[in-house]
């Protein structure tokens, strides 16, 4: 029987390398995505056909309104998003989400007796996220071992970041070796019915700079 991995995928850049390099590893992939309030649907299409394509074996999406307590631009249409960079944590932070997401995937991990969980977060070349540092995975991952019968039973938990200290153009190098297909990801946070990207935000901007610096052609499709 093959080990298995829970990985989060947003339908992004980051999480569908993430994807890959656990399939690479070897493991059965059983992905997690969630309708949790955000702008567009698009991402959520787009991790639907990425899961599709690369042989996961379950792909669950979950539905929650994080709208319903806002304080992000991603969940609340009042909040414009930036498309200019700013100091400090930028307003498309959502709050606790990763906790959030991370708490949904450790269930599931439970269920399925899988003691690797995947997410594709980066401290480098990102928005400042204080759910994207190490010192928070660390924190997280102690949590997941004393909360659960799995790590209570000595079956340790892992919370898998192969990202973490990668820059946006190593994540795409590391991708481009293991065969993935960006043209089908979105990581625009306003990209439009037909997930096209606006090529303006804090998002598309490092997802621009890291294909250049990669020299890898970015296949994006950006709105007129």
């Amino acid at each position: 029987m093959n080990k298995k991995a829970v990985v989060l995928l947003s339908g992004g850049l980051d999480s569908t390398t993430v994807l890959a390099q656990a399939k690479s590893e070897g493991y059965d992939l059983y992905a997690l995505s969630f309708d949790y309030g955000q702008r567009h649907d698009a991402e959520l299409d787009a991790a639907r056909a990425i899961a599709g394509a690369m042989g996961v074996i379950e792909h669950k999406v979950v539905p929650m309104d994080l709208s319903g307590i806002g304080g992000s631009a991603l969940t609340d249409a009042s909040i414009d998003v930036p498309t200019t960079e700013s100091d400090g944590i930028p307003v498309t932070y959502v709050p606790a989400r990763n906790t959030v997401f991370l708490s949904i995937a450790l269930g599931w991990a439970e269920v399925l007796e899988a003691q690797d969980i995947f997410i594709g977060v980066s401290a480098v070349d990102y928005s400042g996220y204080p759910d994207c540092r190490p010192e928070y995975i660390a924190a997280y991952e102690r949590l997941a071992n004393l909360a659960t019968k799995m790590g209570v039973e000595g079956r340790h938990i892992r919370i898998r970041t192969p990202l973490i200290n990668l820059t946006k153009a190593a994540t795409i190098q590391l991708g481009d070796r293991l065969g993935v297909d960006y043209s089908l990801t979105v990581s625009c946070y306003q990209a439009n019915t037909a997930g096209e990207a606006c090529g303006e935000c804090d998002s598309c901007r490092l997802r621009i700079k890291g294909f250049e610096e990669a020299g890898v052609t970015d296949p994006t499709r950006y709105q007129a």
